[in-house]
């Protein structure tokens, strides 16, 4: 299985390339200065449970899936992201990045994850956003940013979840669903 994750069109203020692929600092993800003109195809492989995925370049990519597999796997995320953006922009969210998830199955690539959900994106409320301060999110980014201001090294087992840090970031995901569809969250 592969995977790819997108940095995009807006919030980064500046690259950086390491030994595998363009890199964005978690800052400049997060805040943000100036859009990007296109967005960047960033693939990485997905990891085993427990474990970090490893950020690889395109070339990297091609090697392991051949070129015309992986430019297949570039053409559809950036089409599906391309799409996505426009969507969201039009009813005021900023798509910041995502990622999509391709496996094969029976011999056949397959788009295999959720797409442009708030678990797989960074969603950014287009009426507040401010160049180079965190923006506030209708993601998960409010969970994440809870447990790294838990003690601790960021190892299992995970601390418990206050009911407060889960109905956050609940109403947030809800907040986005309503804003994209129109319609209220029910389960």
């Amino acid at each position: 299985m592969y995977r790819t994750r997108l940095h995009l069109r807006l919030g980064l203020e500046r690259l950086s390339e390491d030994r595998h692929a363009l890199r964005l600092s978690a800052a400049c993800r997060h805040a943000g200065i100036r859009q990007l003109e296109t967005a960047l195809f960033t693939p990485s492989t997905k990891a085993e449970l427990g474990q970090h995925d490893q950020n690889i370049s395109a070339d990297e990519a091609a090697r392991l899936l051949g070129e015309d597999v992986a430019r297949k796997v570039q053409e559809t995320t950036l089409a599906i992201y391309e799409a996505g953006r426009t969507y969201a922009a039009s009813r005021g969210i900023i798509v910041a990045d995502t990622k999509f998830e391709f496996g094969f199955v029976d011999g056949e690539l397959r788009l295999i994850d959720e797409v442009l959900t708030p678990d797989s994106s960074r969603f950014w409320p287009a009426d507040q956003y401010e160049p180079g301060r965190s923006q506030p999110s209708f993601d998960k980014q409010y969970l994440r940013d809870w447990l790294t201001s838990q003690p601790g090294d960021m190892q299992p087992p995970a601390p418990a979840l206050p009911a407060e840090v889960v109905d956050a970031t609940a109403r947030r995901y809800r907040e986005a669903y309503h804003i994209l569809t129109g319609k209220e969250f029910t389960i």
